[in-house]
């Protein structure tokens, strides 16, 4: 990489490219440029990020990584505002780095069959299912995933916020803006060269990258086939374990089978990336996320640049975002998709960039955004000291209801009556075992049949399970229900009631049901607590003791709220459980 004394003004940079990981992503955002700049004065005494500058093809570009330990889209959006206020000239933005890829190739589920490995009688019919493989989007480690939309999904979604995360599956809150016109022209013009010639030129920059930096080139070498294992769905990493050898076993039968590539040189995919504040770690919901709504990518930053900062994501990936994750392919992934974003900016002609207008900094629009999303750190950690159970796993872990059942309800009164109506607060609906109660609770939340039209409702739910402690344990309970409802479009203005308890219990908060219950009651008597229902599955299988105590919470809490002592009826709960007599004998109390 060459070096210039040139002397370059902010308005002299058009592109701006953020990544998110100082020791991996931003040293390889800089082992790209073609020529580095001198750093430039502060532009703005505001602005507190460190640039990078440089030029690539025909282009300035100034590259900002996010803070150290600080990912996430909070940080995310700080950056590119930052940015944007410095250099006004700027047209388009990259978001480059790694992610979790959403493998095609799971096991069915009674493995009879294998997705990626088909038994082929000839050369020409082993070409064409290659082609169908790369069609389904076999997605490995050290591949590249380019945000693009189509007909039927956006590029990127956001997941998490508001009631994405409320029943598992996307209630689709925010997309990112589609990129200028010249990127997604850039991209097509990409895809029709690799036709042509048969592959990318991702390993050229790669290696021309390890020739002009000798001392990048152990690190961010590529791993090898033996060191890319796609665990099945079933096989956990256990807590505390530092290998997978030595919790999950490298035996074949623990591994998904996929057809060996010809070559080591990274294959690109095209299409929607989720974007969340928490990484994805777990397999169920990333298969089903990922049949839903198409999404081939898991990462964290992305959603903090919607409708601020009109860029394509890039995204190399390090993981298969379950449970597995480590970082040994990271230096790798984020190789690859820095060369990528190097090759996206070398077919774009100069002259067109400086054709178009500026980024606009829609700053009222930025500021409302960080308002929403910005936690204090005190309120990040009293919100994960909640996270106790996977609760969206457990709770589709039941299945989804066949079509034409589970409709009663809307046609029943009283259960109209409770959800529609201010006065109602408690409703228990009790059948024998296997009449679909829990199938019942979770098309109530994945169909949001609980919420009345438009009335801003935020529902959170708990699934009782007697398979192990945590999911026996009301103390449990309470803590997803409250982390749900700290996570969703109530909870930055709800989180200050648990912070005293948080500073006088700490760690030892998400287990103490007197306090938690406190936290709830204080939530219910606030003014500006909006419209909120907890939903309680499979009440029976509860800890016996506990589930007294609880079920005595709920019955006072209901005569206080008939008594208005809680003067706005906003909190109401739906529990249900096995006809059993004792607790039959405290609800109907």
């Amino acid at each position: 990489m060459a070096e210039t004394s040139r002397s370059f003004e902010h308005d002299d940079y058009t592109v701006g490219w953020i990544c998110a990981l100082p020791e991996t992503e931003l040293v390889v955002a800089g082992a790209m440029l073609d020529e580095e700049h001198p750093v430039l004065p502060a532009a703005d005494p505001g602005d507190t990020n460190v640039y990078l500058l440089g030029k690539i093809g025909s282009h300035n570009v100034v590259i900002a990584c996010l803070p150290a330990e600080n990912t996430g889209k909070v940080s995310a959006a700080i950056v590119a505002k930052d940015m944007l206020r410095s250099f006004k000239a700027i047209r388009f933005g990259l978001m480059v780095g790694v992610g979790g890829g959403a493998p095609s190739c799971i096991e069915s589920d009674s493995d009879a069959k294998e997705d990626c490995e088909d038994e082929d009688e000839d050369d020409d019919e082993e070409d064409d299912d290659d082609d169908e493989v790369e069609k389904r989007g076999d997605i490995r480690l050290g591949d590249v995933v380019i945000s693009l939309h189509s007909k039927s999904s956006q590029a990127v979604v956001q997941y998490d916020f508001g009631k994405s995360l409320q029943g598992g599956e996307f209630f689709q809150t925010g997309t990112l803006n589609k990129p200028p016109s010249i990127l997604l022209n850039a991209i097509g013009m990409l895809q029709a060269q690799y036709v042509r010639k048969g592959g990318n030129n991702l390993s050229e920059h790669l290696t021309r990258m390890v020739s002009t930096s000798p001392g990048l080139a152990r690190k961010f070498e590529y791993q090898g086939s033996g060191k890319d294992r796609l665990f099945k769905r079933n096989v956990g990493h256990v807590n505390g374990k530092k290998t997978c050898k030595a919790c999950c076993g490298l035996a074949d039968v623990n591994l998904v089978k996929r057809r060996q590539r010809g070559g080591t040189s990274p294959v690109l995919h095209y299409g929607t990336i989720g974007s969340a504040d928490q990484v994805m770690k777990d397999s169920v919901l990333r298969d089903l996320w990922a049949e839903e709504k198409n999404i081939i990518c898991f990462e964290m930053e992305a959603a903090g640049l919607m409708d601020t900062f009109p860029c394509v994501v890039i995204r190399g990936i390090c993981d298969y975002a379950d449970s597995h994750k480590n970082k040994i392919w990271q230096p790798y992934a984020a190789a690859t998709a820095a060369a990528y974003a190097k090759e996206l900016l070398r077919v774009i002609p100069g002259q067109s960039v400086m054709n178009l207008s500026p980024i606009e900094l829609v700053t009222d629009n930025i500021v409302q955004q960080l308002k929403q999303w910005r936690r204090t750190d005190e309120e990040e950690q009293c919100l994960q000291s909640f996270r106790t159970t996977n609760y969206e796993t457990q709770k589709n872990l039941n299945p989804k209801r066949e079509k034409e059942t589970c409709l009663w309800c809307l046609e029943d009164t009283k259960f109209l009556d409770w959800r529609d109506k201010s006065t109602s607060r408690l409703l228990w609906v009790t059948a024998d075992p296997g009449c679909g109660k829990s199938v019942l609770s979770r098309a109530l939340v994945d169909e949001r049949l609980l919420e009345r039209e438009a009335n801003g409702t935020t529902v959170c739910y708990f699934f009782f399970k007697d398979t192990s402690d945590e999911q026996r344990s009301p103390a449990s309970a309470l803590s997803a229900l409250l982390h749900q409802l700290f996570t969703s479009e109530q909870g930055a203005k709800l989180i200050k009631h648990a912070i005293p308890a948080f500073r006088e219990n700490k760690t030892l908060l998400s287990k103490n049901l007197e306090v938690l219950w406190k936290i709830i009651q204080n939530i219910a008597m606030d003014p500006e607590c909006g419209k909120i229902v907890f939903l309680i599955d499979a009440l029976d299988e509860c800890e016996y003791k506990s589930q007294q105590d609880l079920i005595t919470k709920l019955k006072e809490f209901e005569k206080i709220q008939i008594a208005n002592e809680i003067s706005r009826n906003n909190f109401q709960f739906f529990l249900t459980s096995r006809p059993y007599w004792d607790i039959e004998f405290l609800l109907l109390l």
